[in-house]
């Protein structure tokens, strides 16, 4: 579609011109908002002056060895299998001396509760403190999970003998009597990826594929060439183990993180990415460790800066806030999971009237959603934006909330034609 006719909109007159070629007043604001775009290469101009400096920035990151902080942290590394073997194969053999003199065996296991979690402003990213307590077999209220911990290990140390990868619900069907529930299982595993001081996809086990890519993106999965602009509206999904993943090559200006399928699926087929050279990845929702390993792998290795399109609601920023500064469930490997210079794009508090967003679009915030922003505005890392408390607030005083698909009142590639071009334009991110 020419750019002409994408500004002209139905296919009649250009918004805001008659056919006579007189000016005639924008029919709604969104036709003013229309008329406000400049050319695509005017605002590619001022992409790639932002990309520039994006590249221009990017330097050696700190890390918590570089900080001289008043309590010890702990951090995982990714692993090779003969190191993580080695290491199972020394808890085997203290748990063998243990019980052989008599003292029964235990794991000690960090403690990854929220007491024990600290915000580090310098590193922007949650960090886990280097606390640990004894999970004793000879214990009535530890000796259960004793019990998970040694078969989770036991399990793992197989899968790395093999070579092979497999899921967490893998995991879970060799022992569904012990586990009884994938979610203990699964918690014991962080726990075991923290005890052996690994990521863990060090482990080789994986969550089935979740994330997708589409756009300028060309990358090797095992080998196979991959280009995510010959993917379809689907897109490509980010492989569960990443660890395949490498020769990552494109000419995107920057990436383009969204929180849903329904927002991806529509810049996907209007070939967004052609028109704004990027990179559109999606979680479909809460993000999943391999797609935050992939976000954090391309802006690492490409120097891309990274935009979000989430909803706005405190659901939308929670899960940007994962993506940005790591979740406290897996705190121990913030390093490789968070990526925190992320700009807020959209959609926000404020463009709700801004682009007026008609009322029947907006809902109403429930008490439970007034609670999860209030709870928001009380975390570190939004009180040192003061963009996001600002847009944070006024959710909270007018309790409204809207999906991206709210932009489809005004039609249904308003977001791909006027929205994200007029943001992208202005430069209007936190």
């Amino acid at each position: 579609m020419s750019e002409k006719k994408r500004r002209r909109g139905d296919g009649g007159p250009s918004a805001g011109h008659s056919a006579a070629g007189k000016k005639i007043r924008p029919s709604s604001r969104s036709d003013e908002l229309r008329n406000q775009l400049r050319s695509d290469a005017d605002i590619l101009e001022s992409v790639r002056k932002m990309a520039a400096a994006s590249k221009s920035a990017a330097s050696k990151s700190l890390t918590l060895s570089d900080l001289n902080l008043s309590s010890a942290c702990r951090e995982v590394s990714d692993r090779d299998s003969s190191s993580v073997l080695l290491s199972i194969e020394r808890a085997a053999l203290d748990a063998a001396r243990s019980i052989l003199s008599g003292s029964g065996f235990s794991f000690l296991i960090p403690s990854r509760s929220s007491s024990n979690q600290l915000y580090v402003p310098e590193l922007d990213r949650i960090v886990l403190r280097d606390k640990a307590s004894a999970r004793l077999f000879a214990n009535l209220s530890t000796v259960r999970k004793a019990t998970i911990t040694a078969r989770v290990l036991s399990l793992v140390y197989a899968v790395l003998r093999r070579n092979i990868h497999v899921t967490k619900r893998d995991l879970f069907y060799t022992d569904v009597k012990l586990f009884q529930d994938q979610t203990q299982s699964d918690a014991v595993l962080d726990d075991v990826s923290c005890m052996l001081g690994c990521t863990r996809s060090s482990l080789h086990v994986v969550a089935s594929e979740k994330g997708v890519v589409v756009g300028r993106l060309i990358f090797y999965d095992d080998g196979d060439r991959i280009d995510c602009t010959k993917m379809g509206i689907g897109g490509k999904a980010i492989p569960p183990n990443i660890d395949r993943v490498g020769g990552l090559e494109s000419d995107a200006l920057f990436i383009l993180l969204v929180e849903k399928d329904a927002a991806f699926m529509r810049l996907a087929e209007d070939r967004f990415y052609n028109r704004f050279p990027c990179i559109i990845v999606t979680a479909k929702g809460q993000p999943d460790v391999a797609t935050r390993l992939f976000l954090k792998r391309m802006k690492t290795e490409l120097k891309l800066p990274v935009l979000a399109l989430v909803d706005s609601d405190p659901y939308g920023l929670k899960i940007l806030s994962v993506y940005m500064c790591g979740s406290k469930n897996m705190s121990y490997d913030s390093s490789n999971l968070t990526t925190p210079d992320i700009k807020w794009l959209g959609v926000r508090p404020s463009d709700l009237d801004k682009y007026q967003v008609p009322e029947q679009c907006r809902l109403p915030m429930t008490d439970q959603d007034v609670k999860a922003g209030k709870d928001l505005l009380e975390e570190d890392f939004v009180k040192r934006n003061e963009g996001w408390v600002k847009e944070l607030e006024m959710m909270v005083k007018t309790r409204q909330k809207a999906e991206i698909q709210a932009l489809s009142s005004f039609g249904f590639q308003y977001l791909s034609e006027v929205y994200l071009p007029l943001k992208i334009q202005q430069q209007d991110w936190l």
